[in-house]
Protein backbone atom coordinates (compact mmCIF):
# COMPACT_ATOMS: atom_id res chain seq x y z
CA UNK A 1 0.00 0.00 0.00
CA UNK A 2 1.34 3.43 -0.93
CA UNK A 3 1.45 6.57 1.15
CA UNK A 4 1.35 10.24 0.24
CA UNK A 5 1.63 13.26 2.51
CA UNK A 6 -1.75 14.76 3.30
CA UNK A 7 -0.43 18.20 2.32
CA UNK A 8 0.19 16.95 -1.23
CA UNK A 9 -3.40 15.79 -1.56
CA UNK A 10 -4.69 19.07 -0.15
CA UNK A 11 -2.71 20.95 -2.80
CA UNK A 12 -4.42 18.94 -5.54
CA UNK A 13 -7.88 19.46 -4.05
CA UNK A 14 -7.37 23.17 -3.45
CA UNK A 15 -6.22 23.59 -7.03
CA UNK A 16 -9.31 21.81 -8.39
CA UNK A 17 -11.77 23.28 -5.88
CA UNK A 18 -10.23 26.62 -4.78
CA UNK A 19 -11.33 27.41 -1.21
CA UNK A 20 -11.72 31.06 -2.21
CA UNK A 21 -14.75 30.08 -4.31
CA UNK A 22 -16.67 28.89 -1.23
CA UNK A 23 -19.64 30.91 -0.02
CA UNK A 24 -18.95 33.12 3.01
CA UNK A 25 -21.13 31.00 5.29
CA UNK A 26 -19.48 27.74 4.30
CA UNK A 27 -16.74 25.74 6.03
CA UNK A 28 -14.34 23.96 3.69
CA UNK A 29 -10.88 22.45 3.88
CA UNK A 30 -9.12 20.26 6.42
CA UNK A 31 -11.30 19.36 9.41
CA UNK A 32 -8.90 17.02 11.19
CA UNK A 33 -5.57 15.45 10.38
CA UNK A 34 -1.91 16.49 10.17
CA UNK A 35 -0.84 17.83 6.75
CA UNK A 36 2.72 16.64 7.38
CA UNK A 37 1.68 13.04 7.96
CA UNK A 38 1.19 10.42 5.27
CA UNK A 39 -2.20 8.98 4.37
CA UNK A 40 -2.55 5.51 2.95
CA UNK A 41 -5.80 5.88 0.99
CA UNK A 42 -8.59 8.27 -0.01
CA UNK A 43 -12.31 7.58 0.34
CA UNK A 44 -14.80 9.96 -1.29
CA UNK A 45 -18.37 10.44 -0.04
CA UNK A 46 -21.11 13.05 0.05
CA UNK A 47 -21.46 12.94 3.86
CA UNK A 48 -19.21 12.08 6.80
CA UNK A 49 -21.45 9.68 8.72
CA UNK A 50 -20.55 6.85 11.09
CA UNK A 51 -21.24 4.23 8.39
CA UNK A 52 -19.07 6.11 5.91
CA UNK A 53 -16.20 6.41 8.39
CA UNK A 54 -16.40 2.63 8.84
CA UNK A 55 -15.43 2.36 5.16
CA UNK A 56 -12.29 4.50 5.58
CA UNK A 57 -9.16 2.42 6.31
CA UNK A 58 -7.01 3.43 9.27
CA UNK A 59 -4.55 6.08 8.19
CA UNK A 60 -6.79 7.10 5.29
CA UNK A 61 -8.36 10.39 4.21
CA UNK A 62 -12.11 10.89 3.95
CA UNK A 63 -12.93 13.49 1.31
CA UNK A 64 -16.52 14.61 1.94
CA UNK A 65 -18.70 17.06 0.07
CA UNK A 66 -20.87 18.19 2.97
CA UNK A 67 -19.16 19.80 5.98
CA UNK A 68 -19.29 17.83 9.22
CA UNK A 69 -18.82 21.00 11.29
CA UNK A 70 -20.69 24.05 10.04
CA UNK A 71 -23.27 26.07 11.92
CA UNK A 72 -23.04 26.85 15.64
CA UNK A 73 -20.31 24.32 16.44
CA UNK A 74 -18.53 25.16 19.69
CA UNK A 75 -17.46 21.70 20.84
CA UNK A 76 -16.13 18.44 19.43
CA UNK A 77 -16.46 16.60 22.71
CA UNK A 78 -16.68 12.84 22.28
CA UNK A 79 -20.03 12.97 24.10
CA UNK A 80 -21.59 14.78 21.08
CA UNK A 81 -22.57 12.91 17.88
CA UNK A 82 -20.24 14.84 15.58
CA UNK A 83 -17.50 15.12 18.18
CA UNK A 84 -17.54 11.35 18.56
CA UNK A 85 -16.88 11.01 14.83
CA UNK A 86 -13.93 13.41 15.02
CA UNK A 87 -12.45 11.42 17.91
CA UNK A 88 -12.89 8.16 15.97
CA UNK A 89 -11.03 9.64 13.02
CA UNK A 90 -8.17 10.98 15.09
CA UNK A 91 -7.68 7.84 17.16
CA UNK A 92 -7.12 5.77 14.01
CA UNK A 93 -4.98 8.32 12.16
CA UNK A 94 -7.74 9.11 9.69
CA UNK A 95 -8.18 12.62 8.27
CA UNK A 96 -11.26 14.51 7.07
CA UNK A 97 -11.31 17.12 4.30
CA UNK A 98 -14.36 18.95 2.93
CA UNK A 99 -15.00 20.50 -0.49
CA UNK A 100 -18.51 21.97 -0.46
CA UNK A 101 -19.67 25.14 -2.21
CA UNK A 102 -16.20 25.56 -3.69
CA UNK A 103 -16.79 22.21 -5.43
CA UNK A 104 -20.29 23.39 -6.42
CA UNK A 105 -18.88 26.51 -8.09
CA UNK A 106 -15.59 25.17 -9.51
CA UNK A 107 -15.31 23.92 -13.07
CA UNK A 108 -15.45 20.99 -13.35
CA UNK A 109 -17.49 20.59 -10.19
CA UNK A 110 -20.62 19.05 -8.74
CA UNK A 111 -23.02 20.22 -11.45
CA UNK A 112 -20.64 19.17 -14.23
CA UNK A 113 -20.61 15.67 -12.77
CA UNK A 114 -24.43 15.64 -12.56
CA UNK A 115 -24.79 16.86 -16.15
CA UNK A 116 -22.31 14.30 -17.46
CA UNK A 117 -24.05 11.49 -15.56
CA UNK A 118 -27.31 12.40 -17.29
CA UNK A 119 -25.58 12.41 -20.66
CA UNK A 120 -25.46 16.14 -21.35
CA UNK A 121 -22.78 17.97 -23.26
CA UNK A 122 -21.86 20.55 -20.63
CA UNK A 123 -21.75 24.25 -21.55
CA UNK A 124 -21.96 27.49 -19.58
CA UNK A 125 -22.60 28.02 -15.90
CA UNK A 126 -26.25 28.64 -15.05
CA UNK A 127 -25.39 31.35 -12.52
CA UNK A 128 -21.86 32.54 -13.31
CA UNK A 129 -19.55 33.63 -10.53
CA UNK A 130 -16.38 34.07 -12.53
CA UNK A 131 -14.45 37.26 -13.26
CA UNK A 132 -16.70 40.30 -13.23
CA UNK A 133 -19.36 38.88 -10.95
CA UNK A 134 -20.36 41.38 -8.25
CA UNK A 135 -17.45 43.65 -9.15
CA UNK A 136 -17.35 47.37 -9.96
CA UNK A 137 -14.82 49.38 -11.90
CA UNK A 138 -14.23 52.79 -10.35
CA UNK A 139 -12.87 55.57 -12.56
CA UNK A 140 -11.81 58.66 -10.61
CA UNK A 141 -10.39 61.91 -12.02
CA UNK A 142 -7.96 63.58 -9.63
CA UNK A 143 -5.24 66.28 -9.83
CA UNK A 144 -1.93 64.61 -10.64
CA UNK A 145 -0.29 65.65 -7.38
CA UNK A 146 -3.08 63.94 -5.39
CA UNK A 147 -3.12 60.74 -7.44
CA UNK A 148 -0.93 58.67 -5.09
CA UNK A 149 -2.94 59.63 -2.01
CA UNK A 150 -6.20 58.72 -3.77
CA UNK A 151 -4.91 55.30 -4.83
CA UNK A 152 -3.74 54.48 -1.32
CA UNK A 153 -7.14 55.45 0.09
CA UNK A 154 -8.88 53.24 -2.48
CA UNK A 155 -6.62 50.29 -1.68
CA UNK A 156 -7.17 50.74 2.06
CA UNK A 157 -10.94 50.65 1.45
CA UNK A 158 -10.70 47.28 -0.30
CA UNK A 159 -10.21 48.17 -3.96
CA UNK A 160 -7.50 46.94 -6.28
CA UNK A 161 -7.58 43.16 -5.66
CA UNK A 162 -7.36 40.90 -8.73
CA UNK A 163 -6.77 37.23 -7.99
CA UNK A 164 -3.60 36.88 -5.90
CA UNK A 165 -2.59 40.49 -6.52
CA UNK A 166 -3.36 43.68 -4.59
CA UNK A 167 -2.80 47.41 -5.17
CA UNK A 168 -3.88 46.98 -8.81
CA UNK A 169 -4.78 50.15 -10.72
CA UNK A 170 -4.52 51.87 -14.09
CA UNK A 171 -3.59 55.54 -14.42
CA UNK A 172 -3.46 57.78 -17.47
CA UNK A 173 -2.80 61.54 -17.60
CA UNK A 174 -5.17 64.10 -19.08
CA UNK A 175 -6.67 67.53 -18.58
CA UNK A 176 -9.71 68.23 -16.45
CA UNK A 177 -11.91 71.31 -17.06
CA UNK A 178 -14.61 72.95 -14.93
CA UNK A 179 -16.32 76.29 -14.34
CA UNK A 180 -17.19 77.07 -10.69
CA UNK A 181 -20.49 78.95 -10.23
CA UNK A 182 -21.81 81.12 -7.38
CA UNK A 183 -21.95 79.08 -4.17
CA UNK A 184 -19.02 76.85 -5.15
CA UNK A 185 -15.89 76.67 -3.03
CA UNK A 186 -13.29 75.32 -5.48
CA UNK A 187 -10.03 73.86 -4.19
CA UNK A 188 -8.44 75.00 -7.43
CA UNK A 189 -9.43 78.06 -9.48
CA UNK A 190 -12.06 80.69 -8.75
CA UNK A 191 -15.79 81.28 -9.25
CA UNK A 192 -16.65 82.47 -12.76
CA UNK A 193 -13.42 81.38 -14.43
CA UNK A 194 -12.91 78.24 -16.53
CA UNK A 195 -10.15 76.17 -15.00
CA UNK A 196 -8.03 73.51 -16.74
CA UNK A 197 -6.05 71.19 -14.48
CA UNK A 198 -3.56 68.36 -15.18
CA UNK A 199 -5.39 65.32 -13.85
CA UNK A 200 -4.98 61.55 -13.68
CA UNK A 201 -7.70 59.09 -14.60
CA UNK A 202 -7.37 56.36 -11.96
CA UNK A 203 -9.14 53.01 -12.49
CA UNK A 204 -9.53 50.26 -9.89
CA UNK A 205 -11.66 47.14 -9.38
CA UNK A 206 -13.65 46.69 -6.17
CA UNK A 207 -16.36 44.34 -4.86
CA UNK A 208 -19.82 45.85 -5.35
CA UNK A 209 -20.58 45.27 -1.66
CA UNK A 210 -17.89 47.87 -0.82
CA UNK A 211 -19.46 50.73 -2.77
CA UNK A 212 -20.18 52.82 0.33
CA UNK A 213 -16.63 52.34 1.63
CA UNK A 214 -15.05 53.15 -1.74
CA UNK A 215 -17.18 56.27 -2.13
CA UNK A 216 -16.20 57.45 1.34
CA UNK A 217 -12.53 56.89 0.46
CA UNK A 218 -12.89 58.91 -2.75
CA UNK A 219 -14.51 61.83 -0.95
CA UNK A 220 -12.00 61.82 1.93
CA UNK A 221 -8.87 61.60 -0.24
CA UNK A 222 -9.96 63.83 -3.11
CA UNK A 223 -9.14 67.54 -2.88
CA UNK A 224 -12.15 68.69 -4.91
CA UNK A 225 -15.44 69.82 -3.41
CA UNK A 226 -17.23 67.72 -6.07
CA UNK A 227 -15.01 64.81 -7.23
CA UNK A 228 -15.65 63.50 -10.73
CA UNK A 229 -15.93 59.72 -10.91
CA UNK A 230 -17.75 56.90 -12.69
CA UNK A 231 -18.80 53.47 -11.36
CA UNK A 232 -19.35 50.59 -13.79
CA UNK A 233 -20.91 47.28 -12.72
CA UNK A 234 -18.90 44.58 -14.52
CA UNK A 235 -20.68 41.82 -16.40
CA UNK A 236 -19.77 38.21 -15.53
CA UNK A 237 -17.93 36.16 -18.14
CA UNK A 238 -20.23 33.39 -19.36
CA UNK A 239 -18.90 29.87 -19.31
CA UNK A 240 -16.70 30.45 -16.26
CA UNK A 241 -17.20 29.14 -12.74
CA UNK A 242 -20.57 29.39 -11.01
CA UNK A 243 -23.56 27.48 -9.70
CA UNK A 244 -25.36 25.08 -12.01
CA UNK A 245 -24.63 24.17 -15.61
CA UNK A 246 -26.43 24.32 -18.93
CA UNK A 247 -26.09 21.35 -21.26
CA UNK A 248 -27.38 19.81 -24.47
CA UNK A 249 -28.83 16.35 -25.02
CA UNK A 250 -27.38 14.28 -27.88
CA UNK A 251 -30.82 14.47 -29.51
CA UNK A 252 -34.20 15.99 -28.53
CA UNK A 253 -36.54 13.70 -26.59
CA UNK A 254 -39.93 13.96 -24.84
CA UNK A 255 -39.92 15.07 -21.21
CA UNK A 256 -41.22 11.65 -20.13
CA UNK A 257 -38.20 9.98 -21.76
CA UNK A 258 -35.86 12.54 -20.27
CA UNK A 259 -37.24 11.89 -16.77
CA UNK A 260 -36.59 8.17 -17.29
CA UNK A 261 -33.06 9.05 -18.39
CA UNK A 262 -32.46 10.96 -15.14
CA UNK A 263 -33.89 8.13 -13.06
CA UNK A 264 -31.63 5.57 -14.75
CA UNK A 265 -28.53 7.76 -14.44
CA UNK A 266 -28.66 8.43 -10.70
CA UNK A 267 -28.51 6.06 -7.73
CA UNK A 268 -31.88 4.85 -6.49
CA UNK A 269 -33.42 6.59 -3.46
CA UNK A 270 -36.74 6.50 -1.64
CA UNK A 271 -37.24 10.09 -2.83
CA UNK A 272 -37.13 8.91 -6.41
CA UNK A 273 -37.54 11.35 -9.30
CA UNK A 274 -40.43 13.82 -9.49
CA UNK A 275 -41.24 15.98 -12.48
CA UNK A 276 -43.59 18.81 -13.39
CA UNK A 277 -44.41 19.68 -16.99
CA UNK A 278 -45.98 18.37 -20.17
CA UNK A 279 -44.70 14.78 -20.59
CA UNK A 280 -44.91 15.17 -24.39
CA UNK A 281 -42.90 18.41 -24.50
CA UNK A 282 -39.58 18.20 -26.33
CA UNK A 283 -36.42 18.57 -24.26
CA UNK A 284 -33.03 19.31 -25.82
CA UNK A 285 -31.40 22.00 -23.69
CA UNK A 286 -31.25 21.40 -19.94
CA UNK A 287 -30.14 23.25 -16.81
CA UNK A 288 -28.85 21.29 -13.82
CA UNK A 289 -27.77 22.15 -10.29
CA UNK A 290 -26.44 19.57 -7.87
CA UNK A 291 -27.95 19.99 -4.41
CA UNK A 292 -30.73 22.39 -3.43
CA UNK A 293 -31.46 24.52 -6.50
CA UNK A 294 -34.71 26.44 -6.13
CA UNK A 295 -32.78 29.68 -5.56
CA UNK A 296 -31.83 29.53 -9.26
CA UNK A 297 -35.33 29.29 -10.71
CA UNK A 298 -35.24 32.84 -12.10
CA UNK A 299 -31.94 32.07 -13.82
CA UNK A 300 -33.47 28.89 -15.22
CA UNK A 301 -36.38 30.82 -16.76
CA UNK A 302 -33.94 33.19 -18.45
CA UNK A 303 -31.61 30.44 -19.68
CA UNK A 304 -33.51 29.23 -22.79
CA UNK A 305 -33.81 25.66 -21.52
CA UNK A 306 -36.71 23.23 -21.58
CA UNK A 307 -36.01 21.38 -18.31
CA UNK A 308 -34.23 21.89 -15.00
CA UNK A 309 -32.78 19.05 -12.92
CA UNK A 310 -32.03 19.77 -9.27
CA UNK A 311 -32.91 18.71 -5.71
CA UNK A 312 -34.99 19.84 -2.74
CA UNK A 313 -37.56 21.81 -4.72
CA UNK A 314 -40.07 23.27 -2.27
CA UNK A 315 -43.79 23.50 -2.98
CA UNK A 316 -44.21 27.26 -3.21
CA UNK A 317 -41.13 28.12 -5.32
CA UNK A 318 -41.99 25.24 -7.67
CA UNK A 319 -45.63 26.33 -7.88
CA UNK A 320 -44.72 29.94 -8.64
CA UNK A 321 -42.22 28.80 -11.25
CA UNK A 322 -44.76 26.60 -13.02
CA UNK A 323 -47.28 29.45 -13.14
CA UNK A 324 -44.89 31.75 -14.98
CA UNK A 325 -42.31 29.62 -16.77
CA UNK A 326 -42.50 26.94 -19.47
CA UNK A 327 -39.40 25.16 -18.11
CA UNK A 328 -40.19 21.69 -16.77
CA UNK A 329 -38.87 20.74 -13.33
CA UNK A 330 -37.17 17.44 -12.49
CA UNK A 331 -36.60 17.01 -8.75
CA UNK A 332 -34.27 14.32 -7.40
CA UNK A 333 -32.86 13.47 -3.97
CA UNK A 334 -30.18 15.85 -2.73
CA UNK A 335 -27.69 13.06 -2.08
CA UNK A 336 -28.31 11.46 -5.48
CA UNK A 337 -27.72 14.75 -7.31
CA UNK A 338 -24.30 15.14 -5.70
CA UNK A 339 -23.14 11.53 -5.71
CA UNK A 340 -21.71 11.70 -9.28
CA UNK A 341 -19.20 14.25 -7.96
CA UNK A 342 -17.66 11.52 -5.80
CA UNK A 343 -16.47 9.74 -8.94
CA UNK A 344 -15.20 13.00 -10.41
CA UNK A 345 -13.17 13.77 -7.28
CA UNK A 346 -11.89 10.20 -7.08
CA UNK A 347 -10.63 10.36 -10.68
CA UNK A 348 -8.97 13.68 -9.91
CA UNK A 349 -6.91 12.15 -7.09
CA UNK A 350 -6.19 8.94 -9.04
CA UNK A 351 -4.98 10.98 -11.98
CA UNK A 352 -2.46 12.78 -9.80
CA UNK A 353 -1.12 9.97 -7.62
CA UNK A 354 -1.86 6.78 -9.56
CA UNK A 355 -0.86 3.52 -7.88
CA UNK A 356 0.84 5.38 -5.02
CA UNK A 357 -2.51 6.13 -3.41
CA UNK A 358 -5.56 3.81 -3.41
CA UNK A 359 -8.80 5.75 -4.00
CA UNK A 360 -12.36 4.53 -3.57
CA UNK A 361 -15.88 5.97 -3.77
CA UNK A 362 -17.78 5.05 -0.62
CA UNK A 363 -20.70 2.73 -1.49
CA UNK A 364 -22.76 3.76 1.56
CA UNK A 365 -25.96 5.64 0.72
CA UNK A 366 -26.13 8.66 3.03
CA UNK A 367 -29.48 9.93 1.80
CA UNK A 368 -31.30 10.55 5.11
CA UNK A 369 -34.66 9.34 3.71
CA UNK A 370 -34.50 5.59 4.17
CA UNK A 371 -38.08 4.30 4.68
CA UNK A 372 -40.26 3.67 1.64
CA UNK A 373 -44.05 3.40 1.73
CA UNK A 374 -44.55 -0.28 1.00
CA UNK A 375 -48.16 0.35 -0.04
CA UNK A 376 -46.93 2.20 -3.13
CA UNK A 377 -45.98 0.07 -6.09
CA UNK A 378 -42.29 0.60 -6.74
CA UNK A 379 -41.64 2.29 -10.06
CA UNK A 380 -38.97 0.84 -12.30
Amino acid sequence: MGSVRLAEIIDVLDDAYPPGLAEGWDSVGLVCGDPDEAVTSVTVAVDATADVIDEVPDGGLLLAHHPLLLRGVDTVAASTPKGALVHRLLRSGRALFTAHTNADIARPGVSDALAEAIGLEVGDALSPSGPGTNLDKWVVYVPTEDSDALREALFAAGAGHIGDYSHCSWTVAGTGQFLPHDGANPAIGSVGAVERVPEDRVEVIAPAKLRAHILAAVRSAHPYEEPAFDVFALAPLLGDTGLGRIGELPAPEPLSVFVARVRAALPETTWGVRAAGDPRATVSRVAVCGGAGDSLLDAVTAADVQAYVTADLRHHPADEHRRGSPVALVDVAHWASEFPWCHQAAELVRGRFGAALPVQVCPVRTDPWNVEDDRTEKRT
